[in-house]
């Protein structure tokens, strides 16, 4: 039958698809209402949409259903999604591999099983909560303990260091643990005459 319209059929409806309601994709026109995922029917634009052969799907259902497989690939323990992928015709529950969960609590207190287990301050040994904590030589401090250990200033991420677990600022550092001798912030010729 010829094409009195003047339009291409739509991919999805098999309808008409008039220039003005018209998207193009991998050669194939669609209408607007029905340029939608093939699996999870999510409305698509030129940016979601990925297509194989001659079905259009959502990058998420594409890299499901056509995508690798395996744990770090969407699917096992370090997806969270609970999608189990039925609509897909996959079933992704017998694949993925349950994680492992301890038997007993690490930290039986009623706070560490509500909030999860709290790091201890290295200066004073007390918890160290998400509001207070600031990261100085790889470990959590408060604020209050973020001192230099020997002179007590109070240190910044400009001018910490730190030494055997502790934290020193850089004066401190260099005149106790840097080199030694004329020049390095140590004796002056002066002072040795004395």
């Amino acid at each position: 039958m010829p094409n009195w319209g003047g339009g291409a059929k739509c991919g999805a409806c098999d309808k008409t698809v008039y220039h003005a309601e018209e998207i193009q994709c991998n050669g194939r026109s669609f209408h607007k209402t029905c340029f939608h995922c093939m699996a999870c029917r999510k409305a698509l634009d030129s940016t979601t949409v990925a297509a194989h052969e001659s079905e259009i799907y959502c990058k998420t259902c594409y890299g499901r259903k056509y995508g690798p497989k395996g744990i770090g690939f969407g699917q096992g323990a370090g997806c969270l999604s609970t999608d189990t992928g039925e609509h897909l015709g996959l079933d992704l529950q017998q694949s993925s591999p349950k994680p492992a969960r301890p038997s007993t609590p690490t930290n039986p207190s009623k706070f560490a099983k509500k909030f999860g287990d709290v790091e201890k301050c290295p200066r004073c040994g007390k918890s160290v909560y998400a509001a207070e904590k600031i990261m100085g030589g790889g470990k959590p401090w408060h604020k209050t303990c973020f001192r230099c250990a020997i002179c007590g200033k109070s240190l910044e991420s400009t001018n910490v260091t730190d030494k055997d677990g502790e934290l020193y600022c850089k004066v401190c550092y260099a005149k106790n643990f840097g080199p030694k001798g004329i020049g390095f912030g140590g004796l002056t010729q002066v002072e040795k005459k004395e």
